[in-house]
């Protein structure tokens, strides 16, 4: 068995896509180039928003409906907790390369 298949969930995932399910982001941390633009879309029943952690994020929705999209591009490096709003148990980060 290769070290890629042990099923471990902790590491980052690479791409540019979460998905808001279960009240969870999916998944928690996304790692992305500087350029990317994120699409996160509500599969939940219940609404959502994305917001930064901390003041001066870039991050701010509106509370997202069922199916509702959010999208961001990120265009400089660093690391970007967030969380929702409503429900604040539900975190996520973006680290940008």
């Amino acid at each position: 068995m290769s070290p890629a298949s042990t099923g471990r969930s902790v590491a980052p995932v690479t791409g540019n896509a979460v998905a808001i399910k279960n009240f969870a982001f999916s998944p928690a941390t996304l790692k992305v180039k500087a350029g990317t633009t994120v699409t996160w879309t509500n599969q939940d029943t219940d609404a959502h928003t994305l917001t930064s952690a901390g003041s001066g994020g870039p991050l701010h929705s509106a509370a997202l409906a069922t199916h509702a999209t959010y999208t961001y591009t990120f265009t400089k490096p660093g690391t970007y907790a967030y969380l929702c709003t409503i429900h604040p148990f539900m975190t996520g980060t973006v680290e940008v390369t």
